[in-house]
């Protein structure tokens, strides 16, 4: 059956990121390049395997396998096409598959575009990813599996369908917006680790997580505003304040971030504020 395939790919991909860890880690400490390329394997592994997983996911959703208990919570066969693709994210199950095939799309980056430079800091930062997304991956193989089955098939008619609330042209791009502002603020905090346990605390770091920052940073701002839009176009949540949680903690990191954006420029320029640096993208992550 394909979908225990996929709970599979989550558990190989499980132990993969595991490998990638202990094998940055060692890498970078013992500078060996055996160790630290390795490193960069398992990146790229872990995005393939959780790329694999979320296509099958998407496949039960889009074709309407219903013995699937995640799309028979969140889809039905009346649903138009494109709320059934977003119904990915749509639950806690597909939201954190969804959250991890981002991470490990930044990852891929970040591996793609210093693998050749910064080799005293890619296999801390390698490792500092790929340890976010073992966290993420332990929750959907031991907490949240998005492949649990019914030991039969629903009828079609049973099946519950999204969320009246979350069937609005928003929910296809707005979440999306949010998620890679999110996960993108891993990539200057990974950075800070590598120069933390690199011992390269200089101003080298925060000239590479500019950019790095920026981006996730002008996702996250998109996404509240999309989210205030919707918030108020629903108007069974009562404004976007008085949304759930999510909205409200979504500006949190951003407060944080921008303060860290900031912050950099002037340790760039005077080289003061570096353990404030430090302690505004740790609050951020």
């Amino acid at each position: 059956m394909i979908f225990n395939f996929g709970y599979l790919v989550l558990v190989t991909a499980l132990l993969v990121a595991l490998f990638g860890v202990v094998a940055g880690l060692l890498g970078g400490s013992r500078r060996h390049a055996g160790l630290v390329e390795s490193s960069y394997h398992a990146v790229f592994a872990v995005a393939g395997l959780v790329l694999v997983a979320a296509l099958i996911l998407w496949y039960g959703l889009l074709f309407d396998q219903f013995q699937l208990d995640y799309v028979w919570n969140h889809s039905e066969v009346a649903l138009p096409t494109f709320y059934k693709f977003s119904s990915l994210w749509g639950g806690q199950q597909g939201s954190l598959l969804f959250w991890t095939l981002i991470l490990s799309a930044y990852s891929v980056a970040v591996a793609l575009a210093f693998r050749n430079r910064q080799l005293a800091l890619m296999p801390y930062v390698n490792a500092t990813m790929l340890t976010t997304s073992l966290f993420f991956l332990v929750l959907l193989v031991f907490s949240t599996n998005p492949f649990k089955l019914y030991p039969f098939i629903p009828p079609a008619s049973s099946a519950r369908g999204l969320n009246p609330l979350l069937q609005n042209y928003w929910m296809v791009i707005h979440p999306v917006m949010l998620y890679f502002g999110y996960v993108g603020l891993v990539v200057p905090f990974a950075f800070a680790v590598a120069a933390l346990l690199s011992k390269q605390l200089g101003n080298q770091w925060v000239s590479i997580v500019r950019r790095w920052t920026l981006i996730p940073w002008m996702f996250l701002s998109v996404g509240i505003l999309m989210g205030s839009q919707w918030a108020y176009l629903e108007l069974g949540w009562g404004g976007y304040w008085a949304w759930d949680p999510v909205e409200n903690a979504s500006f949190l990191p951003w407060l944080t971030a921008t303060a860290f954006l900031h912050s950099i420029l002037i340790q760039e320029r005077r080289g003061i504020l570096k353990v404030w640096n430090l302690v505004l993208i740790g609050l951020t992550y």
